[in-house]
């Protein structure tokens, strides 16, 4: 099965742990490839959370070729790439998922980390649970989201619950981050672990200890076998480069 069915605007979320959204497809300077038998498309798989800064710097760079952005729980990316699918680059939340394609042979070269997030527990604004730390996520009544153990918001999160000493609760658990941070735009819950790039203005952020705090790095790295390799290279030399970094800490992000 191919990565990319079909193009979804911006906005439109598939369900299930393996689901991937196709954001965009737009133009890019390096993909273009005449004579060298390379797609001109460059196609990449990336980590949800990613969503606003990829999408933002695949409309800045130029024209002469196309690429596509995929975007879901990095787990899912690499089953896809375990499965066949076809990518160029691949984008992850989390070190230990990038280490499971490099394990895998799915990644060739040395994967760039180019962002750092952090976890956060963040309540609806008004706090409506009267949340007031990690331990109120053991609470019967509190409703809990939290993503799923596997995908990296999930690890994160895993951690930091360990580190506080705290056995949640959790009423649901989500596909990924932007899942997890969806149920508490909407009120559906009264808390949740989610990343810091993923509270909005609908939100307020609730204190951690600094023990139990915890920083995700994202890795990025050339697809084994991908089709457009210059099309890949150029690409994350943008997203590593000053636009790159630009636009990542536009959303949030820190940059190393």
């Amino acid at each position: 099965m191919g990565v990319i069915q079909r193009l979804l605007p911006i906005g439109v979320h598939c369900k299930g742990a393996a689901a991937l959204l196709a954001v965009a497809i737009v133009a890019f300077s390096g993909a273009a490839c005449s004579g060298t038998g390379e797609s001109d498309r460059v196609t990449v798989l990336a980590a949800a959370s990613l969503t606003e800064p990829l999408t933002m710097l695949a409309d800045e760079v130029s024209e002469n070729g196309e690429i596509a952005l995929s975007f879901g729980a990095s787990s899912a990316l690499v089953e896809q790439l375990r499965a066949g699918a076809h990518a160029d680059v691949l984008a992850t939340a989390d070190t230990r998922t990038m280490a499971l394609a490099v394990d895998a042979g799915l990644v060739t070269g040395e994967p760039a980390v180019f962002a750092r997030n952090s976890l956060v527990l963040a309540v609806p604004a008004g706090n409506p649970g009267s949340v007031s730390g990690l331990a109120d996520l053991a609470r019967d009544r509190l409703r809990v989201a939290l993503c799923e153990p596997q995908v990296p918001c999930g690890t994160a999160a895993a951690q930091m619950l360990a580190m506080a000493g705290v056995d949640a609760r959790p009423d649901t658990l989500e596909a990924d981050a932007r899942d997890t941070a969806g149920k508490l735009s909407l009120g559906e819950v009264d808390a949740a672990l989610i990343y810091r790039t993923d509270v909005t203005s609908a939100m307020e952020i609730v204190d951690v200890p600094p023990e139990a705090e915890v920083v995700t790095e994202y890795l990025i790295a050339i697809v084994d076998g991908a089709s457009n390799q210059r099309g890949a290279e150029e690409f994350i030399t943008a997203v590593t480069g000053d636009t790159g970094r630009r636009l990542l800490a536009e959303a949030g992000f820190e940059t190393p």
